[in-house]
């Protein structure tokens, strides 16, 4: 049995509003949860057993898949106090029903978009004979990252803090946020306390001579875990840019069946339109996400933007770089900044916040 776990624990502090209520992984992305693009990525590559290795509003996973028919067996292992990404993965693990010692056990950081082969990191696992596999990835500017540098073979080398200064940026390759265990190498990571797999496991398992071996690709990848970077995977994975089972082809955009669009609105740059949504005449919707039960007014433009669900915008309000907590209420004629966040239940009047010209207006905020 192909066996796999996610880590699903955090509690997506980055994503607030939208994860106040919702765990980061069950946020919709491209008109299904994130973990349902997941889900349908590890049946693909043949898993037919996942462990949820959860935390933060644990029993709103079992909800999420109360009614799941398809062929794969799920588990849930919940964490009653903070254990860490290590800790995590040896407390899912007892959940795990292969019984080989060298059987390759997959694991997914439940807040990573991939393009990657999951595949082809089992067969580079098995051909190296490897105790760890880990799925690594190139990034421009690696300073925000630890690094994972490499020797000819793939073998990695050390695992190094996020550097300081341009000299210390040795390598470009960053870890990726999926592995391949060898079942009884997730047994000699300490039980029932904190450990983070990065900056212990890895690093230990390193230096005591085992078998951890990169597999380097240029796929896709994006962290989901900003409200920008959420919007863009969403986005991508419409347009086709980034790829899940779960999209049939790629679209300009993703519009639920029950939701209204009037004929001179324009959807584009990959948006999705909830369940029930209404968008009204003349809006623009370019590369934004409006959850189920949310009305746009006549007029109004949202960019880069999160609408979560039972809100409004009103007309010709504009937002960029926008995230609308669920049950808000924008007023006409509003102008918001970017990166600006608001909580569940806000409202603003009409012409309540105007970011550019001259006039500022002060917001009644309630």
């Amino acid at each position: 049995m192909q066996e796999a776990i996610i880590l699903v624990g955090g509690k997506g502090t980055r994503l607030r509003p939208l994860t106040n209520h919702t765990p980061k992984p069950l946020l919709n992305v491209a008109g299904s949860s994130f973990i349902r693009h997941q889900i349908a990525k590890l049946m693909d590559a043949g898993v037919e057993h996942v462990v949820f290795a959860t935390s933060y509003l644990a029993s709103l996973f079992e909800e999420e898949f109360k009614d799941f028919s398809r062929d794969l067996q799920i588990s849930y292992a919940v964490e009653e106090v903070p254990l860490g990404t290590g800790g995590a993965i040896r407390n899912a693990a007892r959940l795990l029903r292969g019984g080989a010692a060298d059987a390759p056990v997959l694991i997914l950081n439940g807040d990573i978009l991939s393009g990657v082969d999951l595949r082809a990191i089992l067969a580079r696992h098995e051909d190296k004979d490897a105790d760890v596999t880990l799925y690594l990835t190139r990034v421009a500017d690696p300073r925000a990252f630890g690094l994972v540098p490499t020797g000819k073979d793939g073998r990695v080398l050390s695992f190094l803090e996020k550097p300081k200064t341009a000299e210390e940026c040795v390598t470009d390759q960053i870890n990726a946020g999926c592995y391949v265990f060898g079942r009884s190498v997730l047994d000699t990571i300490p039980a029932d306390r904190e450990v983070s797999v990065e900056q212990e496991t890895f690093p230990q398992l390193v230096a005591e001579g085992r078998r951890v071996f990169g597999h380097t690709t240029e796929d896709y990848w994006r962290d989901l875990g900003t409200p920008l970077a959420f919007v863009h995977g969403s986005a991508d994975l419409v347009t086709g840019k980034a790829t899940s089972p779960l999209v049939e082809m790629p679209a300009d955009n993703l519009i639920h069946p029950t939701a209204v669009i009037d004929p001179t609105a324009r959807v584009i740059g990959g948006s999705t339109i909830g369940p029930q949504a209404v968008v009204g005449p003349h809006v623009i919707i370019d590369r934004s996400i409006i959850g189920a039960n949310v009305t746009v007014a006549e007029g109004a433009r949202i960019r880069e933007s999160v609408v979560d669900h039972d809100s409004s915008i009103g007309s010709e309000s504009f937002l960029h770089e926008v995230v609308v907590g669920c049950h808000s209420h924008i007023g006409a004629q509003n102008e918001l900044p970017a990166q600006l966040r608001l909580s569940c239940g806000i409202r603003i009047p009409a012409q309540g916040v105007r970011v550019s010209g001259t006039a500022v207006a002060c917001p009644t905020v309630h």
